[in-house]
């Protein structure tokens, strides 16, 4: 068994992490928070490029992923290894996420909202949706999956779940001074996200931590949906 976990991130792919939390996860680790990685999908299908392989190219993002989870103080980085855009909502692939949930024993669970409408990458709106429904109420029932109880995963109650990329921010943390912690995780994704040498890009990003932190008294932030669980 594991001990218990402060926070759980869930992603969709490799680095979808480092664009939605990366800022919080750094502070979290700084705080001395424990933060693990599930990630379920093996981002096989992340390039324009014809030439790559996909196999070659699923290695590749998992190296650039354990160096970004590494930079930011990240405990552990589970791999589902799912392939790229082909997540379904399955009691096969929920049972793998109460599975987790109930190993670590995380007291928050941050992952993308299910809800944000119209263009959204389908993995991420699944994995989301399946990471409430694994919350709520599986992971929490001792009659859900028995075969998980035989093999002394007890239930466990998250806390609270924050969902990024969500239309309806009600809570931001503050990354004023983590920003450049971000932009280093995000680096590790060489695969992906070249265009971060751009001065440009990266105060875009920037423009967009500002923006979420209106109304608060720090400068830059990440925003989220919070649910609490009572």
């Amino acid at each position: 068994m594991k001990t218990k976990t402060d926070i759980m991130i869930i992603a969709a792919h490799p680095d979808d992490a480092e664009f939605g939390v990366g800022g919080s996860v750094a502070r979290w680790t700084k705080e001395g928070k424990t933060v693990v990685y599930v990630v379920c999908t093996n981002g096989d299908k992340g390039t324009s490029d014809r030439d790559v392989d996909p196999e070659r190219l699923a290695g590749i993002r998992e190296k650039e992923q354990i160096a970004a989870a590494n930079l930011l103080g990240v405990r552990e980085v589970i791999f589902l290894r799912y392939v790229d855009q082909g997540l379904e909502d399955t009691p096969e692939f929920r049972k793998q996420i109460v599975r987790q949930i109930r190993v670590y024993r995380p007291r928050i669970v941050v992952t993308s909202d299910p809800y944000r409408r119209y263009i959204w990458h389908r993995d991420h709106r699944i994995t989301g949706q399946v990471t409430l429904d694994a919350i709520f109420p599986y992971a929490r029932d001792h009659l859900a999956y028995p075969d998980l109880l035989a093999e002394g995963l007890e239930p466990h109650k998250v806390k609270e779940i924050w969902f990024w990329a969500s239309e309806d921010i009600n809570h931001r943390c503050d990354v004023t001074d983590t920003f450049d912690r971000k932009i280093a995780a995000l680096r590790c994704h060489e695969s992906q996200i070249k265009e971060l040498d751009n001065p440009e890009a990266q105060e875009w990003l920037r423009q967009r931590c500002a923006e979420m932190a209106e109304g608060e008294k720090f400068e830059l932030a990440e925003g989220f949906h919070r649910v609490e669980i009572s």
